[in-house]
């Protein structure tokens, strides 16, 4: 792992964003709450958490983190059809946010094909990226 040691400690947040693209017919069974594996959203919500809590674990040479704040937002959309992933995380330390945040929001999409594949042969994971991240010697804004 890279040392750390002479960084300063800071406040360091990151935002990342995804989306699953979904069928029509599948996004309205997961608004209606009708999916064979129950709650869609509160479990991806969940394991999203989870991920930004496990990332040092997932990711080789990653630094584990004190996390401060996990925020998981899924807002269903229409156009286009699917859900819209965004997980912003918070910690003070030595070393960034943005692996927990890019964890987080892929298994967040993960969790949500997962529960949904029975229903939805063409769902699509797309567009995970880091949107924001600030509190380090560079900051990014996309």
């Amino acid at each position: 792992m890279v040392d750390i040691g002479d960084k300063a400690v800071t406040k360091r947040e990151a935002i990342a964003t995804g989306f699953i693209h979904l069928q029509p017919n599948t996004l309205a069974l997961l608004q209606d709450q009708a999916l064979p594996k129950g709650d869609v959203l509160a479990t991806a919500r969940i394991a999203a958490i989870q991920a930004a809590k496990q990332t040092a674990n997932l990711i080789p040479l990653c630094h584990p983190l004190p996390l401060t704040k996990v925020a998981v937002n899924l807002t269903p959309q229409t156009t286009p059809c699917g859900i819209a992933i965004e997980v912003t995380c918070r910690t003070t330390g030595q070393t960034g946010i943005e692996m927990e945040a890019l964890t987080a929001v892929s298994v967040a999409a993960l969790t949500l094909y997962d529960m949904c594949k029975a229903v939805d042969k063409q769902m699509v994971i797309d567009q995970i990226c880091l949107r924001q991240k600030t509190g380090g010697k560079t900051d990014v804004q996309r």
